[in-house]
């Protein structure tokens, strides 16, 4: 199942370059920590605005948007440079459209950051050739005309967690289409395959792809060390009550390299 906004819609490979690579523990259930906070609005067309706010948590987790809506998840990762995000790279797998962005801790119909323009994707050439579920990643680069800080000043980031094992505690972050604030949870991942990670976390339905995994979370903040994006095995999982990422080895490094500046 596509955790994401319309399986047609239209979205931007700019590169392609990386390498293909390559215990199961027992689950408490899950601890849904916002979920109630959660509200359904319409769906509308309009570019949500900015705002003056207070330092949201999970401030460099938010909305990827395309012709006004948002119909992926993505967050900030730790760059020399600033401007990186990471997401699933189903959620950027075609298309070109000039309006792909990036609407950090968005929420309730507020881009308290302003919108990014994605300027340009890389996602690994196994995912490009193949669709291969266990390079389901991709990076963007977003940057605003006219603004001389990078998003990550404003956010702060997650940092890149590579080889962290199967086992790990994390908060899952994700935009469910059909919401105008995230919804959160943090539960005990699995193993699900060789390179695959699982999640039993509920509520993940569409517009959760490309959601952050984060372990070692700062409580002030919410970012954290990122070791998975919700994607993988069946672009997410048929369930929106559980949840798959490709596992992050040496391949998201090697792409990360490509792409950090």
């Amino acid at each position: 199942m596509w955790r994401s906004w319309s399986r047609s819609c239209a979205v931007l490979v700019v590169a392609a370059t990386a390498v293909v690579g390559g215990g199961t523990a027992a689950v408490d259930p899950p601890v849904p920590v916002s979920m109630t906070q959660i509200r359904e609005t319409t769906t509308t067309s309009a570019i949500p605005p900015a705002a003056s706010t207070a330092a949201p948590l999970y401030a460099a987790a938010g909305a990827l948007f395309s012709g006004g809506r948002h119909f992926c998840s993505a967050s900030v990762v730790d760059s020399p440079a600033g401007d990186l995000v990471l997401t699933a790279a189903h959620c950027v797998q075609a298309g070109t459209p000039a309006d792909l962005s990036f609407a950090p801790a968005y929420h309730d119909g507020v881009a308290p950051y302003g919108m990014w323009p994605v300027t340009s994707v890389v996602v690994p050439d196994g995912w490009a050739s193949s669709a291969d579920p266990d390079l389901d990643f991709a990076f963007l680069i977003v940057h605003q005309d006219g603004n001389p800080r990078p998003v990550q000043s404003l956010t702060g980031a997650e940092k890149l967690g590579i080889d962290r094992g199967f086992v790990n505690d994390v908060t899952l972050v994700g935009y469910p289409d059909s919401t105008q604030s995230p919804v959160i949870c943090r539960d005990t991942t699995t193993q699900e395959s060789a390179y695959q990670q699982r999640i039993a976390c509920p509520g993940y339905p569409d517009g959760t792809s490309g959601g952050p995994w984060l372990t070692d979370v700062d409580p002030a903040t919410g970012n954290g060390t990122v070791i998975g994006v919700i994607g993988g095995y069946e672009q997410g999982g048929d369930s929106p009550d559980v949840s798959y990422s490709a596992y992050f080895d040496q391949d998201i490094q090697k792409l990360y390299e490509t792409v950090a500046r």
